[in-house]
């Protein structure tokens, strides 16, 4: 499902060449939950954006769904992230002045524009919201009338609008207590359990705990798995 081999990214700060990912060689298999964890600065943003087409690496080859990604034009990495990936942040990434349903409906309006009705989108949309496990009678409260828990539960319903295989998701209970956290935990693990690709970037070990695998980062490398 998602594949790096020898990937290596670098950023030049002042003179100076800072090596984010080290010769990466990493394979993910479809319907796996896989936890990602280092120090800060050890990599793990930047191969989770590398996953997720939302950056390229300086050497290597990425891998999603068995077609090689890194010189794709940008047209066709943006295809990529709307069928394959759906993202969950930390933060959420909400539009503040949408509803939670109308949030839903943004990647659904960029795939279908005009081959969905009003309607059709909205009926996806409060599915996608059944899904991510949030009662209806939230579906037209807006971002900042809504819980920690609940924002991030229309940001999972959200990355599930397009049916995508895989969620990459970059601490997705960070700014949660520890149920809510629980919580969203439970729910990523049923997503997983119905043949989602999971992948976990986190700092908790007991986040980690939930997934199949854990692979440790330090200093843009794989040095346990």
């Amino acid at each position: 499902m998602i594949e790096l081999r020898n990937v290596t990214k670098t950023y030049r700060v002042g003179g100076e060449v800072i090596y984010a990912l080290r010769n990466i060689n990493l394979k993910i298999e479809s319907g796996e939950f896989v936890a990602v964890m280092g120090p800060s600065g050890s990599g793990k943003s930047t191969l989770l954006n590398i996953m997720g087409c939302l950056d390229r690496p300086d050497s290597g080859e990425v891998y999603i769904d068995g077609m090689e990604i890194s010189h794709l034009e940008e047209d066709q990495l943006t295809e990529i992230r709307r069928d394959k990936v759906g993202f969950v942040f930390q933060h959420f990434n909400l539009i503040p002045l949408l509803t939670a349903l109308e949030n839903v409906e943004l990647p659904l309006i960029f795939k279908y524009r005009n081959r969905l009705s009003e309607r059709e989108r909205k009926e996806r949309a409060l599915r996608c919201l059944r899904m991510a496990e949030l009662d209806e009678r939230f579906a037209n409260h807006y971002p900042n009338q809504l819980s920690g828990g609940q924002q991030q539960r229309v940001a999972i319903a959200r990355a599930l609008a397009n049916n995508p295989p895989i969620l990459l998701c970059d601490e997705p209970t960070g700014s949660l207590d520890s149920k809510t956290g629980e919580r969203i935990l439970k729910l990523l693990k049923k997503l997983n359990w119905e043949g989602k690709t999971v992948v976990v970037v986190t700092h908790d070990r007991s986040v980690a705990e939930h997934a199949h695998r854990t692979i440790y980062l330090r200093d843009g490398r794989i040095v346990k798995q």
